[in-house]
């Protein structure tokens, strides 16, 4: 008999050992890749000290870091905390831009498990009962029922669906908050238009505007550092200047041409802001776009203040006040320049916070133009408003389609008609566009990495996206052609970086990534050296 699956009624009990242990022959199988047969843990265990100072009774994992309650009076603080914030999510005062949508979600679930078979990390995992998208949703469902609703304790108990509230729940659903990376591809299956996804972000508001509880990497080193220097990486003004200067160089190396990058131009047509991430990993990113720009003889401008050369919100993840906080200092500095619109680069949470999220606070005034520079990058290329030859960029290429900008905004033919005209071997990985899978590291996970978490991240929540990558390029298997996975998003580039390290595929399959900007410049016919350093 095999082992028993957690059940929801399961949720609650014994606390104080993991609900479920993932070993490496539960997940689904990888195609060539050395090693995947081995039969120690996929997933470190966490130290003693760990252990007894932080909560990982889900699955032995830590994302969070929540830790342990000091006695039994915290304890019922918590629990009190806890539902006290689940009122405000279903208060309409308190949770106007949400409620609607979440309501639904709690009301219309019929438990056909169709999400199930769309969740990469349910599937990656083997099947894992408490990865299910509905099995997050369940539990909120039925301590909604129970705990706030008239006769709901007596109604639990005659339809058989009683869970029991205690610390053990709470500190289980903190963690399983952060078990989904939010590609809301649940969503897209569902049916009756349920958003298990959604779930999955208002947990983590709960958990973060009530209780205080989110991941170091999304608050304190995220939000909070935005909030307080600008910009989430803590570069200052006389940072980005000098990045600018070292861009300018390393475009007249490449191009032979010198350009003037425009800083704090007033009145231009598109003030463009990147994920300062790029500025410090990928910094062939932005200058792919200064030189396509240029070429292209567009009105632009990059801003040197705070706020102004930082794309990344971090509230999009886990916490709506940091998020309307962050969304109105980028306006406010847009509004300064005297900028036509805002153009947001190859970041997808970025792009779907500040074009989509935000407009339902950037009211009057603060409802100031913003797009993706998805589209315009489609207009320049596909009107011959630069000279390029597909033949700089003949190697395979295939395209990952980051979720916030393809399922979540509806951007999918832009980069390929693109790439179908500067990439002669470009091939879509399977499936694609609205169902494609996540990268594995949407909803923050990319940068998130404290104690065992990115082996989880790395070993289940990627681990289709490089099934898919692999099997995209099976018919070049040999390393020594390259071959370029095209991710138009900062943060899906994060987390390819590391699937890539960590399990070898440039070295024993010659796959390397990157934005679609590079291919553009790449393809540029009077480049003086490639963009593209392999």
């Amino acid at each position: 008999m095999g082992k028993k699956k957690p059940g929801i009624r399961d949720f609650g009990r014994n606390g104080k050992s993991e609900l479920v242990h993932i070993s490496q022959k539960d997940l689904m199988p990888l195609p060539d890749i050395p090693g995947e047969d081995t039969e120690s843990d996929p997933i470190r265990s966490l130290t003693d000290r760990q252990k007894a100072t932080y909560e990982h009774s889900l699955d032995g994992v830590s994302a969070v870091a929540v830790p342990c309650p000091k006695d039994e009076e915290e304890e019922k603080r918590l629990i009190k905390s806890f539902l006290e914030g689940l009122k405000k999510l279903l208060s309409r005062e308190d949770n106007w831009m949400f409620l609607q949508q979440l309501q639904q979600t709690l009301d219309c679930c019929i438990k056909c498990q169709v999400c199930s078979d769309a969740c990469a990390i349910y599937v990656a995992s083997g099947r894992q009962e408490i990865y299910r998208p509905m099995f997050r949703s369940e539990v909120v469902r039925r301590i909604v029922n129970k705990y706030l609703k008239k006769g709901g304790r007596l109604f639990a108990k005659l339809r058989g669906n009683d869970i029991e509230l205690n610390w053990t729940t709470i500190a289980r659903l903190a963690e399983l908050a952060y078990r989904c990376t939010m590609c809301r591809r649940c969503a897209a299956w569902c049916p009756m238009g349920s958003d298990s996804g959604l779930i999955t972000h208002e947990l983590r508001k709960l958990f973060s505007q009530e209780m205080g509880i989110a991941p170091k990497e999304l608050h304190e080193a995220g939000s909070m550092r935005h909030l307080r220097v600008g910009a989430s990486t803590g570069i200052s003004p006389k940072a980005f200047g000098d990045i600018i200067a070292f861009m300018e160089e390393e475009i007249e190396e490449k191009t032979g041409k010198k350009i003037k990058i425009p800083v704090d131009k007033k009145g231009a047509e598109i003030l463009l802001i990147h994920n300062s991430g790029e500025y410090l990993s990928w910094i062939e990113n932005p200058a792919a776009f200064a030189v396509i720009f240029e070429e292209a003889g567009l009105n632009w401008t990059l801003s040197s203040e705070l706020y102004g050369y930082e794309a990344t919100n971090y509230g999009v993840w886990y916490d709506d006040v940091q998020f309307g906080r962050v969304a109105l200092r980028q306006i406010e500095v847009a509004k300064k320049l005297e900028a036509k619109k805002i153009v947001i680069g190859e970041c997808g949470h970025a792009t779907k916070g500040l074009v989509i999220l935000a407009d339902r606070m950037l009211t009057g005034d603060f409802n100031f133009p913003r797009e993706s520079a998805l589209p315009l990058l489609e207009n320049i290329v596909c009107t011959n408003r630069i000279r390029l030859d597909p033949r700089k960029n003949d190697f395979p290429v295939t395209l990952h389609d980051p979720c916030n900008i393809v399922r979540l905004m509806g951007i999918i033919e832009p980069q390929r008609k693109i790439l179908h005209m500067i990439c002669p071997r470009f091939r879509e990985m399977e499936p694609h566009g609205v169902d494609n899978y996540c990268c594995g590291g949407g909803s923050g996970f990319a940068i998130m990495s404290h104690m065992n978490f990115s082996d989880w991240k790395l070993t289940i929540a990627g681990r289709i996206k490089v099934k898919q990558i692999l099997d995209a390029f099976k018919d070049v298997r040999d390393p020594s052609v390259k071959k370029y996975v095209c991710a138009p998003c900062s943060n899906c580039k994060a987390q390819l970086r590391d699937l890539l390290a960590f399990y070898n595929l440039q070295e024993t399959h010659g796959i390397s990534y990157g934005g679609l900007a590079e291919l553009i410049a790449n393809a540029m016919v009077d480049l003086k050296k490639p963009f593209i350093e392999w």
